[in-house]
């Protein structure tokens, strides 16, 4: 960091002036086209739902498209702009953004501030992302079930703008931290799918001594039901609150608390009965109630493990089965019947043990926070964080 002292020193040595964002930019409003206007080439856009899910911090291609006649009345950020999403579910994500690093303009849908400034963007957007901006924004939001940030309030921010020449440094140093996470993360990625390709191939490539059975012959799906009013926070699982594979759950943010649930009991297996949810799945370790949207799978032969069938079900071949029988238009849901019909291999006890070692080693070098590149990549992205707050508040003590 001593070059980094050495610029501080040179260009600000009696401080870092704060300026409102409104002085250093002009934030307007997004445009109006919506997914359904998406074409497959034309004029590049990006929607703001995509800030959330599909977009780091800096973007130099666009993912879709939207026609050229389609974008002519579309509001457009042009090469350094930064995209806010200003509406969210959460306070967390609200006023995510993205900065547009490409060579043209691109079209912005609206639920969007778009900042044009003068400074670096790169800069700006790990402000946008820091603790200091955090806590601003909190005064700033607005609203209960849909949170947002007017974009006209931006313009009271205060961000610390430092010359030119110590925002590319503190830019340098931050970039380091992220490629660094980057590369692990596509590690890790490669990892998981070299992980779910060794899993399928020890659940199905099992030749033809082994026994094949239905489903519907070894299990059975949750019928039981609950009164919603006996579900506590922790103990309810709703199929947004779902994750991949033996990730587990996160807490729901919305829990009934009248009505009747599925009930599951620790071992059962619970997946995603939605198109967009059908590769969720989880293997339960405790007690508690799930919404019409989760299938619950229950063990009922003495000859198959569950844990074993947790993997089954987590498989690439079980996914795609379910997708070719889910049911529906707007809404495609799994057929019961058919996920019922599934065959599922079933070797020696002994042998389904085997089987289930390796593969919890392998998950947990893939998933668990403990150990393994999942690990690392967790103390990368504390590392970065706190040299990013502290880089950005001008903050002496850490130096």
């Amino acid at each position: 960091m001593s070059k980094l002292n050495d610029l501080i020193a040179e260009f600000c040595p009696n401080g870092v002036e704060c300026k409102q964002l409104g002085e250093i930019a002009e934030i307007r409003r997004g445009g109006s086209f919506q997914k359904k206007d998406y074409v497959s080439s034309g004029f590049p856009c990006i929607h703001y739902g995509q800030i959330y899910t599909s977009y780091g911090l800096f973007a130099t291609k666009t993912l879709n498209f939207i026609s050229n006649v389609k974008a002519i009345n579309q509001r457009k950020a042009v090469p350094n702009d930064i995209i806010m999403a200003i509406t969210s579910e959460n306070i967390e994500d609200v006023c995510k953004c993205v900065a547009w690093l490409g060579e043209s303009e691109i079209a912005v849908s609206g639920h969007t501030a778009i900042i044009h400034h003068s400074i670096n963007a790169k800069y700006l957007t790990y402000y946008f992302h820091s603790s200091m901006f955090y806590i601003q924004k909190l005064k700033l939001a607005h609203g209960t079930k849909v949170i947002e940030v007017s974009p006209s309030s931006l313009n009271k921010i205060k961000i610390p703008v430092p010359p030119l020449e110590v925002q590319y440094e503190i830019v340098r140093i931050l970039d380091s931290f992220t490629e660094l996470t980057a590369e692990l993360t596509a590690e890790l990625v490669a990892r998981k799918q070299q992980y779910e390709c060794y899993r399928d191939l020890l659940m199905f490539d099992v030749g033809s001594s082994v026994e094949l059975k239905k489903l519907g012959e070894v299990a059975t799906y949750g019928k039981e039901r609950i009164d919603a009013s006996n579900v506590d926070f922790n103990s309810y699982v709703g199929v947004d609150n779902l994750l991949p594979d033996k990730q587990g759950k996160t807490i729901s943010s919305y829990v009934p608390n009248e009505g009747r649930l599925v009930h599951f009991m620790a071992g059962d297996i619970l997946i995603g009965n939605i198109r967009p949810y059908l590769k969720k799945i989880w293997f339960a370790e405790y007690e508690g109630g799930t919404n019409g949207d989760v299938l619950v799978i229950r063990v009922t032969a003495d000859s198959l493990s569950p844990k074993f069938l947790y993997y089954c079900l987590s498989s690439d071949k079980f996914f795609h089965y379910a997708v070719q029988f889910s049911k529906g238009a707007k809404m495609p849901r799994g057929d019961k019947s058919a996920t019922m019909d599934f065959l599922i291999p079933i070797p020696s006890l002994e042998e389904q043990e085997r089987i289930i070692k390796i593969l919890d080693r392998f998950d947990s070098l893939c998933n668990d926070l403990s150990e393994g590149l999942p690990a690392e990549i967790k103390a990368r992205q504390q590392q970065y964080e706190f040299y990013r707050d502290k880089l950005l508040s001008f903050d002496k003590d850490w130096r």
